[in-house]
């Protein structure tokens, strides 16, 4: 984005949302076969309607009893909340399409005498880091997550009893000379309680949006819409059906980067959608961390079965074609980029990608458990000394 003044808007869906309490099954799948053995290869796909959860796809690991991954599931939807008529943890009819991994996928993937393990499908995957907040994301998504994030814990703990599972939120920021300086409207949707009115709801949440935004950012009061339209008690899968794999740029950078179109939550990390927009996100922030530039973009792509990436892209964003060449030739000499590459650089082998599937991959705190670790910032030094 070349402009200098402008308003950009983000959105962000909370875990209670349809589409992400899908996405949140298909991880949770997902981890349960990396637990029991850490080369499972997984692509699990959900649906959730009124009281219905259908998973689908192709798994190639342990054998795991269907009430097992039944249990697992109900326990998920009853930690995000759903406790309704229409959609209850316990009362959900639950049906398990999962079936075996193609042999014509497997032999493509597979590490094989001299051939190294190939990317699980083509594709393009983008990485972008900015100096706009602390975790190096742009502003707008940023707020979006977090006052979500803050509303949904305030509900689990029982503080805000009035509130759902189910919400959204929208913060469009103004930038001046490319910068943000502050935020001009801002809507948030949250599920309640069906005694709340929309006045008590928008009491509640107010307290929240001034915690997440810097001070003075806060918009006009007529700029703040908190369920506009008055009423929002049926939500989650009983309100609409929810799909793994919808809420992409919610997942990534909100819009204000490029997205190469593949999905995450439900593929282990051979699914090159996943795990090389995962190494893409941490080159582009140590690439940033080290103030080689104020923004980086990085774009990689790949075929399917061939090992290495086809092309890699940088974007520096400030005319230095010679910067953007360094950048690229110290990735390419210290970076191995295969997907057994990446696993092993970000440690991704692991059962820990239920947390990622709300509140954003990006941005996030790396974790003892191995999660978020594309986000840790222990490559500054070298691009430090090799830009």
């Amino acid at each position: 984005m070349n402009k200098k003044n402008y308003i950009f808007t983000s959105e962000s869906v909370s875990e209670g949302h349809p589409d992400k309490v899908a996405d949140i099954i298909s991880d949770s799948v997902l981890d349960l076969y990396l637990s029991n053995f850490s080369e499972s290869r997984v692509a699990c796909e959900t649906l959730v309607t009124t009281n219905t959860v259908i998973i689908a796809g192709e798994v190639r690991g342990p054998e795991i009893k269907n009430s097992e991954i039944e249990n697992l599931i109900r326990n998920k939807i009853k930690e995000i909340g759903y406790e309704q008529e229409g959609f209850h943890w316990k009362d959900l009819k639950f049906t398990n399409l999962l079936h075996s991994q193609s042999q014509d996928i497997a032999v493509g993937v597979d590490a094989t005498g001299n051939k190294d393990e190939g990317a699980g499908d083509q594709g393009i995957m983008f990485g972008y880091a900015c100096t706009e907040t602390e975790d190096l994301m742009p502003a707008p998504i940023s707020y979006s997550h977090k006052i979500l994030k803050l509303l949904a814990e305030a509900r689990k703990s029982g503080k805000e009893k009035l509130l759902g599972p189910d919400s959204k939120s929208q913060f469009s920021v103004v930038y001046k000379n490319g910068k943000p300086v502050n935020v001009s409207s801002i809507v948030v949707s949250t599920q309640h309680d069906k005694n709340a009115d929309q006045e008590q709801i928008r009491e509640i949440v107010k307290p929240y949006i001034l915690k997440v935004i810097p001070k003075d950012w806060m918009c006009e009061d007529k700029n703040l819409y908190v369920n506009p339209t008055g009423r929002f008690v049926i939500g989650g899968p009983d309100g609409d059906a929810g799909l793994t794999g919808r809420k992409i740029i919610v997942d990534t950078y909100g819009g204000a980067a490029p997205h190469g179109g593949g999905a995450f939550s439900g593929k282990d990390p051979t699914k090159v959608d996943r795990s090389a927009a995962y190494v893409a996100r941490y080159l582009a922030k140590n690439v940033v961390a080290a103030g080689v530039s104020e923004k980086c973009l990085i774009q990689l792509s790949y075929a399917i079965g061939v090992s290495q990436p086809l092309s890699i892209y940088i974007d520096l964003f400030d005319g230095d074609e010679n910067k953007e060449k360094k950048v690229q030739d110290a990735i390419i000499k210290n970076f191995n980029l295969s997907p057994r590459g990446i696993r092993e650089l970000l440690k991704l082998n692991k059962p820990i990608y239920s947390k990622t599937a709300s509140y954003g991959h990006f941005g996030r705190k790396p974790e003892n458990d191995g999660s978020f670790s594309w986000e840790k910032l222990d490559q500054v030094s070298y691009f430090k000394n090799k830009i």
